[in-house]
């Protein structure tokens, strides 16, 4: 599985990089609105610091304004991927900038169908919210597991980007089920690596160490 950072802010994305695990980032508009600065600069930015794949998203309602922005947007860096909507515009735009050889990223999807539809307009990824399906009492998971079926089952080369994550388990979820990408806040990316019993062995390792070094 790879693992996407959800956020816009730079320091947050350069520690993460700095671990060596991190295989792309995505940002929306309103992550960008909480950085101080030109939304364009920060983006040029981030791609420097980022080898993979960087979701950035049009703000346009019609497929002729969000394919221009999508131009525009990849423009940035080529390592730039164009967030567009779910919606009948979202996905013309899709296929048309697929056919540029654009890479897209189908957002804001809520139930199987829809990613079934971006997958056959052509997305590099389909990005199911899971979370915010939980906070309606509503199966999120449920929904990349069915993501996940109908992709294998014909063959589709669009990839399942879990996003919407609240919890680290989301995360082994997700992987357990197949999903090709998670893209995870920085608050839990830095839980994934907690475990109590990691930090009540690595106290112990090093109180007998320290038991070993007064020996002497």
């Amino acid at each position: 599985m790879k693992f996407f950072i959800d956020t816009a802010n730079v320091e947050e994305i350069r520690e993460a990089a700095e671990v060596g695990l991190l295989d792309g980032v995505t940002t929306n508009p309103s992550l960008l609105a909480k950085e101080p600065g030109d939304p364009t600069a920060i983006l040029r930015e981030i791609t420097k610091l980022v080898a993979g794949p960087v979701s950035a998203e049009v703000t346009a309602l019609d497929h002729a304004g969000m394919v221009e922005q999508g131009r525009e947007l990849r423009s940035i860096a080529d390592n730039i991927v164009v967030k567009v909507p779910m919606t009948l515009e979202g996905l013309k735009a899709i296929r048309l900038l697929s056919r540029e050889d654009v890479p897209t990223n189908c957002t804001l999807i809520f139930n199987a169908t829809q990613a079934l539809m971006a997958a056959k307009a052509g997305a590099t990824f389909a990005s199911p919210f899971i979370g915010r399906l939980d906070d309606i009492s509503a199966d999120g998971m449920g929904l990349i597991a069915q993501c996940c079926t109908i992709y294998r089952n014909y063959g589709l080369a669009t990839e399942v980007l879990v996003a919407s994550i609240r919890l680290p388990q989301q995360v082994t979820q997700a992987a357990l089920l197949g999903a090709q990408v998670a893209t995870i806040p920085p608050k839990v990316l830095r839980q994934l690596a907690d475990h109590p019993l990691t930090d009540a062995g690595l106290q112990k390792f090093l109180a007998d160490w320290e038991q070993v070094k007064n020996r002497a």
